[in-house]
């Protein structure tokens, strides 16, 4: 009988200093739901980019925070509107939760919905992130000793994106609008506006990248987003010439040069994002949630694993 050969279990997180009061937190393999975010030392209290998606990983980012700096959480920021880098917004109490204002509006409509994608996740008490400040382009925010600045770029991953600039460090916290390591995800937003938004980071030219899930970078990991979606791209305008539908071109033409990357089953449903763009919708366009998701669903020949 051949061995098995069993990997290790992938630690429950990360944190990786990047700059004194910089922080990187990171839950690794960055697969479905395993989000990072961001810890800076601010002098008026700490700014935290994003939660995590349930009860149990949340605590844990609280304990590390909390070991990290006497003084509670000062402002939460939220990168996107999805639950796993939400649901814990309710345990820092006595943070300000500030959001892109679609974001916030993206919040109140879908609510708790992504738990019914996993019903096996333990997820504990979670609620649905409620931002109680909202910007439209850019805001600074007011925390001593660090320029801070959120920018709105979407549509991208999805309608509502922001990420938290620090331009002195030159560090970006980026939300899901960078993956490093897995396969982007634009069943909410846009393929198209996926490109001009990595050419926008590319322009401010960070040193570090922090993505929504996966390790750290720097400007390679732009390169290497916009290498795939620009052949998801590609891919739907054959398919559309040659007739197929999204999910039978994916299973005709699979991961190919992208077969490294974690979660590939997400081809599906950025195939279907790049085929509603080609056929002229708007970025963002809603999209039959459910049924693409399904169609994900039918592609793996199983549920996808969520490890959260």
């Amino acid at each position: 009988m051949p061995s098995v050969r069993l990997e290790p279990a992938a630690p429950a997180h990360e944190v990786k200093e990047i700059e004194e009061g910089v922080y990187a937190y990171l839950q690794p393999d960055g697969g479905w739901c395993l989000n990072n975010a961001g810890i800076v030392l601010a002098g008026t209290g700490p700014v935290l980019v994003d939660t995590a998606a349930t009860e149990a990983r949340a605590r844990r980012l609280r304990h590390v925070v909390d070991d990290l700096s006497p003084t509670p959480v000062d402002i939460l920021v939220n990168t996107h509107s999805h639950g796993d880098h939400t649901f814990g917004n309710h345990l820092f109490e006595r943070a300000t939760v500030v959001a892109h204002r679609r974001a916030a509006a993206e919040m109140a409509e879908h609510g708790l919905a992504l738990t019914a994608l996993w019903p096996d996740v333990r997820w504990g008490h979670v609620e649905a992130g409620a931002p109680e400040v909202v910007f439209d382009d850019r805001m600074t925010l007011p925390a001593s000793g660090f320029r801070i600045e959120l920018i709105h770029l979407g549509p991208g991953h999805t309608a509502g994106d922001a990420v938290v600039w620090l331009a002195d460090q030159r560090v970006l916290f980026t939300g899901d609008l960078v993956f490093s390591g897995a396969t982007p995800f634009t069943l909410m937003g846009s393929v198209s506006g996926s490109l001009r938004v990595l050419d926008r980071l590319r322009a401010l030219e960070p040193r570090v990248v922090v993505p929504g899930h996966g390790p750290v970078g720097g400007p390679e990991l732009l390169d290497a987003d916009a290498d795939y979606l620009r052949w998801v791209r590609g891919l739907a305008r054959q398919g559309l010439a040659e007739g197929l539908t999204p999910l039978a071109l994916a299973r005709a033409t699979g991961p190919g040069p992208f077969a490294g990357l974690t979660d590939s089953e997400r081809l599906v449903v950025n195939l279907h994002r790049a085929y509603a763009e080609e056929r002229g919708a708007e970025p963002a366009a809603p999209l039959d949630v459910p049924a693409v998701f399904g169609e994900m669903v039918d592609f793996c020949g199983a549920h996808p694993h969520c490890a959260a």
